[in-house]
């Protein structure tokens, strides 16, 4: 997937350095957001991050983009199902970070701010956590962006990137610990079909 990048700064202040690449796909005068901690270091947090993915790659899960009925909060789908989000969401939530009830009680209170790409008239905490762009919003109205970059060592270890693959199609992964074969660049751990996988996809 070639990407062009733009860094998005900061997170929440209580989630520490958490960050957040969100690049996508190389179409012309597209722009594209990127989440990152400005220190470029490589936090405890981001080390938890990468480890609770990591444990996300020994679970065995079936693609599946089905609309579920979820409890509120810590909700969550069928352990064995999934999409490219819940591998976002459940390493989060390793780390008693709830990614449902964050994202929905920021739409509450700002719902005109985020996609309205689905016709929804207002919240639904069974699934707008699990929907790429608002996970985009979501992490994109907590701080900055920097400029885009193609340098490979921006990607750092428990960041995010989000790519645009044309079509209203979206996806997100994190960056691993674990280098590229040419140690140019971190691999990626992503869902994209056939459940999360460890891959070099920047």
């Amino acid at each position: 997937m070639k990407c062009n990048i733009i860094l998005f700064l900061g997170w929440l202040s209580f989630i520490s350095c958490s960050t957040l690449l969100i690049s996508q796909s190389s179409f012309a005068n597209q722009n594209v957001l990127l989440h990152s901690s400005s220190q470029r270091v490589y936090t405890d947090f981001q080390a938890q991050l990468v480890k609770s993915a990591q444990e996300r790659l020994q679970a065995r899960v079936r693609y599946d983009p089905s609309y579920y009925a979820i409890p509120y909060p810590m909700g969550d789908i069928p352990k064995n199902k999934g999409v490219c989000t819940d591998v976002i969401i459940r390493t989060y939530r390793k780390l008693n970070i709830d990614l449902q009830e964050l994202v929905h009680r920021d739409m509450s209170q700002h719902f005109l701010s985020y996609p309205k790409i689905w016709g929804l008239t207002q919240p639904d905490t069974n699934i707008d956590h699990r929907r790429v762009p608002n996970l985009v919003t979501f992490f994109a109205r907590h701080n900055a962006t920097l400029p885009i970059s193609d340098n490979p060592k921006i990607y750092q270890p428990g960041h995010m990137v989000v790519w645009d693959l044309g079509r209203g199609r979206t996806h997100i992964g994190i960056v691993s610990n674990q280098s590229a074969s040419d140690a140019q660049r971190y691999q990626i751990i992503h869902n994209i079909g056939s459940g999360p996988v460890l891959e070099d996809v920047l």
